[in-house]
């Protein structure tokens, strides 16, 4: 049960008689209204409300639920003065303090009372102090008890004034009753309607027993506080647990916890040999270009602990290119067979072609392309970081904020794709991002990613365990 149901629930077993028990020496309901019906004459001969028509008689099929004996059901409007509000125009009303407040909508409506930032000196539709105030139109169902001694409320607000009850049953009362006043709207407006709120069938207790209702919400209020707080850590505690959960999943993937380590499968450094191996093979080729050596890693940028049998290495040590998009704006064409992609299309390992997504000529390809073979995965560097994609012979040209790598034999691309998944990525591209309004990951910081290097089977086994347990943290959202 959700705060708000248990909120509703106890507010319908408060008006339905079950929060509280019924004594007898506080009389019945029969007998408060007709003193509040004495009340209400005495108050039309003093000229003080209006004599509202006679309304009819309850039937049977409006009564939705029991209630004691020692209750009745009335009309609403029987029991109490309803003033509906006008607008001024603003000519009439000040932010001087000049006059009375001016209420005039939803907007001035809190938990703890009124805001108050119009006043006037032309008031004609005056609430005064015990009103209970609605919202009748545009956001509909708020109320306050007023505690100013008297406001001009506009058309969006209605007074209800209690004649000999108790207001805060009153808005218990109405406060349960706002979706079926709205759901009798006949405007194509959300809204509440006066003659609506008048003709409520209206469940009343002895005058006594309403106060002994009020007293017992109060003293339940701060319990159904502290279920909502729970409630609230709970539900924050089941939204944020799938994501935790992986990203707890894939640190313990890139620190060598997730699966064991085997001595037969050799060790990181042998697998580093190996692939500087295959790099010189390709800069002898000409495939690749030779560069300038990197600093070894220090003590200062291993963020953690990895097996022995590991390595740290530098990402550009295990690719054979790097770079990132064009830098300026290529000439479009509607009919292009390619397209123009950023860091925005890329999404869950896919390049998504959208349907505003721009497009280029052959001829502006083959002055753009870029280097990408079947080992290359992209990442947005620009805005958004850390969105990747691998490459899959896609008709593109990269911008800017697309950065793309090819990982060279010896290291598997869906092991590199779950560390740049990992919070560890995240937080080492956001601390090397420039701090301009849109943050930005240089390729210098790329290409100096200190990676944790396992041996090649090693790396796999830790893919297939991933792959096992990563969709269950899905499911769990």
């Amino acid at each position: 049960m959700t705060p708000q149901e248990l909120k509703a629930s106890i507010l319908q077993l408060a008006i339905q008689g079950k929060l509280v028990e019924q004594r007898t020496e506080e009389g019945t309901a029969e007998d408060l209204y007709q003193q509040i019906q004495a009340e209400k004459q005495r108050l039309i001969k003093a000229g003080t409300i209006k004599k509202e028509k006679s309304m009819s008689e309850i039937t049977e099929d409006e009564i939705l639920f029991d209630i004691p004996c020692s209750w009745m059901w009335v009309r609403l409007g029987t029991t109490i003065t309803l003033l509906s509000g006008s607008d001024l125009t603003p000519d009439k009303y000040n932010a001087e303090h000049k006059g009375i407040p001016y209420i005039t909508g939803a907007s001035n409506i809190e938990t703890a009372g009124l805001i108050i930032n119009r006043w006037t000196e032309y008031a004609n539709n005056i609430a005064r102090n015990g009103d209970l105030l609605l919202t009748c139109k545009g956001t509909v169902g708020k109320t306050v008890i007023l505690e100013e001694k008297q406001v001009h409320i506009a058309r969006q607000i209605m007074a209800i004034t209690p004649v000999l009850m108790d207001v805060e049953f009153l808005q218990i009362f109405i406060e349960s009753q706002v979706d079926a006043l709205k759901k009798k709207a006949k405007s194509m407006i959300p809204g509440i309607e006066r003659e609506n709120v008048l003709r409520l069938p209206f469940p009343l207790p002895p005058l006594a027993e309403q106060k002994r209702i009020v007293a017992k919400i109060e003293e339940l209020l701060p319990y159904i506080d502290r279920y909502e707080q729970a409630w609230s850590r709970l539900e924050d505690f089941n939204r944020r647990f799938p994501v935790d959960m992986q990203k707890s999943i894939l640190q313990m993937a890139i620190q060598g916890k997730l699966v064991e380590q085997r001595p037969e499968e050799g060790t990181g450094e042998e697998l580093y040999q190996q692939i500087q191996q295959e790099k010189q093979r390709l800069i002898k080729a000409g495939t690749i270009k030779k560069e300038k050596p990197l600093p070894e890693i220090t003590e200062d940028e291993i963020p953690f602990d990895i097996p022995e049998a590991w390595k740290w290495v530098r990402l550009r040590d295990i690719i054979s290119v790097l770079g990132d998009g064009i830098h300026g704006t290529p000439q479009f064409d509607e009919t292009g067979e390619f397209f123009f992609v950023n860091g925005n299309n890329l999404s869950k390992g896919r390049i998504a072609i959208k349907a505003d997504t721009k497009r280029v000529s052959v001829a502006e390809y083959e002055k753009h392309k870029k280097p990408l073979d079947d080992n290359t995965i992209l990442i947005s560097i620009n805005g958004t970081i850390g969105n990747y994609a691998f490459y899959n012979g896609e008709p593109i040209i990269l911008g800017k904020s697309a950065c793309y790598f090819s990982v060279l034999t010896g290291v598997d691309k869906d092991f590199i794709r779950h560390l740049l998944n990992t919070k560890y990525f995240m937080d080492y591209a956001v601390n090397e991002a420039t701090q301009t309004t849109i943050k930005n990951v240089s390729l210098k910081a790329m290409r100096m990613l200190p990676v944790p290097l396992p041996p090649l089977a090693e790396q796999k086994r830790i893919v297939a365990k991933l792959e096992e347990i990563l969709p269950l943290c899905d499911r769990l959202k």
